[in-house]
């Protein structure tokens, strides 16, 4: 249902209307909610689809869906039975003073559709609490019912129709972790029984029947990823002699086809998640995993772009883009490239090691040239690694490489060259701190002794306060504090930049079997090349609301992973109740929060004593008591560590 109203709010064509939506199409047209011009339907300027929030003495505010306007105030008497979460459409009121008003006419269903509930046993009473909130959920089941289940139980709750969808396990099993965090958003593994007909139907790449594309398996591509990769989408060549960079992507448009039943399972997946022992991808693993991964040794069909690099000016002079087939020589890890740039390591294939040195030379050039522009934040990305029964076993820092770093801006060159292409499409943009968060910024670093003074650039502004932490050996913590005041990065159909990039124009073109954002934008290219305007006009049709729900689809993803670490940190921290730890104050907003910086690093704990303490001190922290629930930790400070 947020699906359809957001499609509303910014135009639905008439082509685009799924079967289950023709009935709401047809009876809001009746009520004049809706208007249709020529093609397309869109809600009348009277009124707006979005969630209700902030109940507050019965009057509420809606939120609206697709529109960047300002929130509308309704009163208790318009609520109209309507519940905070409810997604719902509004009427505005006109001729009211004051804060814009508006009365709810239609409650369309919840804006969250799922989530988790768990069996909580207080006093011999049995209860269905809410897994994030602690609150009651309201699922109407008896005594009776609600004693079938044990203390610890967790329920995953259908909120469009307060009804229990299915038993997930019980807060003692380890596993259930992952099931949890899941069931939130209605992921799951499992592909439907036609999905995957489809998708193992494909044969195997023969040459002979793409004589449209371009045979370059003579070109001696390879490619770089962790070690624990399997869905490979990108591979690299370099002729160091005419300094052309050859980037080589999986062509998943050649397989996904709009509006097929591939397609339709990876808009609802939108990306692929990662977990720290498994992955659970946006595509079958009969393409994510072999036919469009680039495997060595295998015919694979590539999305291509071949880029002329200037050595002197280091500028894309031109590029080309076309599909192409290639045949991957060699799969490194990130770890092989890096011992063979410290002369560690011999790489056999004579063509790939003439070239690998020369290209890592041009990609120290460019990341100094992005430089002058964007910004390098030494945010600390966390690995943890789980057993077999999904417990914590270690954690570790994740130390960018010579190997990261070259492929890196490979890849940010191809998104580059993409986003070069077309005016309208999917970009990938990232606004400039609004002046709100920055001073929030600037008094969290003066508490810590980092004054900021105003330069003529904010450019210059973040370079000082980058040097000054770097002085206190705070590198990595003040970068995670200028991250945290600066918009998200998002997807939108119109370009405006990328400030953390320093790019007048960026999109995301090289990872289309992990995100639905480049499989857009391969089909879009596509089209434009082939000068075939239907195409084009059709990718672009519902491009508005198509970005807004791949942004969302993202920050779900992004959510999960770091969810099921906060479970796993919580679990974990269970069995060490009363002992003590290393940590470092992590934030003294709204609460104290301490990290872990010890046998585990990365764990959050609130603090709940009180001392002398300013951000980013080290200090030795007690556990006392954990929430498995909740997923959350909470400790006192036994002392400051090194005054």
């Amino acid at each position: 249902m947020k699906s359809l109203l957001l499609r509303l709010s910014l135009g639905l064509h008439k082509q685009d209307i799924l079967e289950n939506e023709h009935s709401f199409i047809d009876e809001w047209l009746e009520r004049a909610i809706l208007v249709q011009e020529k093609e397309k339907f869109r809600f009348h300027s009277k009124y707006r689809a979005g969630t209700i929030s902030a109940i507050q003495n019965d009057s509420a505010y809606l939120q609206a869906i697709g529109l960047y306007t300002r929130d509308l105030l309704i009163e208790s008497e318009n609520l109209n039975d309507a519940k905070e979460g409810d997604l719902v459409i509004v009427m505005r009121l006109m001729g009211r003073r004051g804060t814009p008003q508006a009365k709810v006419v239609v409650i369309a269903g919840r804006a969250v559709s799922y989530s988790v509930g768990y069996i909580s046993n207080r006093e011999g009473h049995l209860s269905l609490l809410d897994i994030r909130t602690e609150h009651p959920v309201g699922v109407p089941l008896t005594p009776e019912q609600l004693s079938a289940y044990r203390e610890g139980d967790c329920l995953q709750i259908d909120n469009q129709n307060n009804t229990v969808a299915k038993l997930l396990g019980n807060l003692d099993d380890p596993k259930v972790d992952e099931l949890i965090v899941l069931a939130q958003y209605n992921k799951h593994d499992e592909f439907t029984q036609e999905v995957l007909e489809l998708a193992q139907s494909f044969e195997s790449v023969d040459a002979s029947k793409y004589p449209h594309r371009k045979d370059l398996r003579d070109l001696p591509f390879c490619t770089i990823d962790p070690v624990t990769a399997k869905d490979y989408d990108d591979a690299i060549y370099y002729d160091a002699e005419k300094s052309i960079l050859y980037v080589a992507i999986a062509d998943v448009s050649e397989y996904v086809t709009p509006f097929g039943p591939i397609d339709a399972e990876a808009i609802y997946r939108g990306f692929s998640i990662y977990l720290p022992h498994r992955s659970i991808p946006m595509l079958p693993r009969e393409l994510s995993e072999t036919l469009c991964s680039l495997q060595p040794h295998e015919d694979r069909l590539a999305y291509i772009f071949e880029m002329h690099i200037d050595r002197e000016t280091l500028q894309n002079t031109h590029s080309e883009v076309y599909e192409g087939i290639i045949h991957s020589q060699r799969r490194f890890t990130y770890e092989e490239i890096d011992a063979f740039f410290e002369n560690s390591l011999h790489v056999k294939e004579e063509a790939i090691a003439n070239y690998l040195l020369p290209l890592q030379n041009l990609t120290d050039k460019l990341k100094i040239q992005r430089l002058k522009e964007g910004y390098d934040f030494r945010s600390k990305e966390l690995e943890m690694q789980v057993n077999e029964n999904q417990e914590l076993i270690a954690t570790t820092y994740a130390q960018e490489t010579p190997s990261h770093a070259l492929i890196e801006d490979c890849m940010l060159l191809a998104n580059k060259a993409a986003a070069e292409v077309y005016n309208r499409g999917v970009f990938r943009i990232h606004e400039p701190p609004s002046q709100t968060k920055l001073q929030n910024l600037y008094q969290e670093l003066a508490g810590i002794g980092i004054m900021v003074e105003a330069k003529t650039s904010m450019k210059e502004t973040i370079t000082s306060i980058q040097e000054q932490a770097r002085e206190r050996d705070l590198e990595s913590e003040v970068d995670t504090l200028i991250i945290r005041a600066q918009m998200r990065a998002r997807y939108a159909p119109e370009n405006s930049g990328h400030f953390g990039l320093g790019f007048e124009r960026y999109t995301h073109f090289t990872s289309p079997i992990r995100r639905y954002s480049d499989l857009i934008v391969h089909r879009l290219i596509k089209a434009i090349k082939a000068k075939d305007s239907e195409e084009s006009s059709y990718v672009l049709r519902n491009i508005d609301a198509l970005t807004i729900a791949i942004s969302e689809k993202e920050r779900e993803s992004a959510d999960i992973e770091i969810r099921y670490m906060q479970r796993k940190f919580a679990r974990w921290a269970s069995l060490h109740v009363n002992e003590r730890f290393n940590a470092r104050i992590s934030t003294t907003e709204t609460s104290l929060q301490a990290e872990i910086d010890d046998v585990i690093k990365g764990a959050s704990v609130t603090i709940t004593n009180s001392l002398p303490i300013i951000l980013f001190d080290d200090v030795q922290i007690e556990i006392t008591r954990v929430n498995l629930a909740t997923a959350k930790t909470y400790g006192i400070i036994i002392e400051k560590l090194h005054p």
